[in-house]
């Protein structure tokens, strides 16, 4: 008699979590927690549960746009764009900044006016319970789209989880205000602590908007990067062999460096095209998505510029 053993279930890779499938994710979660949280708002009649269904429905927006510029982020370089697409999630980035800092006045806007005439809550229990919930599907999808994100090198994904993880703090300062309120029968606390969230809601917006406008002027790839850069160039360091006017920008997913290499004059080209060959790979090899461009020199001749910076 034989035994049959199921294999283990596997879980899903980060490589299989694309952007696109997770920003899908995004929008069904953020359609569920409209859902909870606009009930549990109906149930209490809190307007710190207002604020933080209004802030759903600003995650159901930025998810859906997302999604459209992940998609035209994804598109191969055509004749009007050579060097590709992926800058358009940097204005993902930012029309999610923006939303999160119109979604943040409304909430101080109507919190103002209970602030100066508090109701009564109602059904604290459910309310909060609901509440609950939806912060958890929120913090879940958060925490795999951060891990994507750093894989895909998404600012798209990095945004909405960002975005996810406000709308948790969110959800936490409201249930304490309501349970605040349920102790101590201030009824102006709930309108307090939904400003105090539509406060770091606007540090939040504003965050992503400074970052997509760095991105979209082609901002220099971050220090550690920079470094492998370095590194790998080391291993290439000869007498007779060496880097200058190198600088980097970042587009995206994709990330540029440019540079002068200087060789012996003596040199035929196809070996100084091999060697360049070789540098190329390594520093590609080092840092996934990197595009090198490297112009041969000879070593007695220099490139100038306008720009009198050499930033090697």
């Amino acid at each position: 008699m034989h035994l049959r053993h199921n294999a283990p279930m596997k879980l899903p890779s980060l490589q299989s979590l694309t952007p696109q499938r997770l920003l899908w994710a995004s929008v069904v979660v953020a359609l569920i927690t409209i859902t909870l949280k606009t009930l549990a708002w109906y149930l209490t009649d809190s307007v710190g549960l207002l604020a933080d269904a209004m802030e759903s429905f600003v995650n159901l927006a930025s998810a859906i746009f997302g999604l459209i510029m992940v998609t035209v982020a994804m598109q191969p370089a055509d004749e009007e764009h050579p060097y590709g697409h992926h800058k358009a999630e940097y204005f993902s980035s930012g029309f999610e900044g923006v939303l999160i800092v119109g979604a943040a006045l409304a909430i101080i806007w109507a919190a103002g006016h209970r602030l100066f005439d508090p109701q009564p809550l109602q059904q604290v229990g459910w309310g909060l319970a609901l509440s609950v919930i939806s912060s958890a599907l929120n913090g879940f999808l958060a925490w795999v789209m951060f891990a994507s994100a750093k894989e895909h090198r998404s600012i798209a994904l990095e945004a909405d989880a960002k975005h996810l993880v406000t709308d948790v703090w969110t959800s936490v300062g409201v249930v304490v205000g309501i349970a605040g309120v349920a102790l101590t029968g201030w009824l102006w606390l709930d309108a307090l602590v939904a400003i105090g969230v539509a406060i770091n809601i606007l540090w939040e917006g504003y965050q992503l908007i400074w970052r997509s406008s760095q991105g979209l002027m082609d901002e220099a790839v971050e220090p550690e990067v920079l470094a492998d850069i370095h590194k790998s160039l080391a291993v290439f360091a000869h007498p007779t062999i060496r880097f200058d006017h190198l600088t980097t920008r970042r587009a995206g997913q994709r990330l540029f460096v440019d540079m002068h290499m200087h060789m012996p004059a003596s040199w035929t080209l196809g070996r100084a095209a091999a060697v360049r060959t070789s540098v190329e790979q390594a520093l590609m090899s080092a840092v996934p998505g990197l595009r090198a461009s490297i112009q041969l020199l000879p070593t007695d001749v220099e490139g100038h510029f306008d720009d009198e910076r050499d930033l090697i």
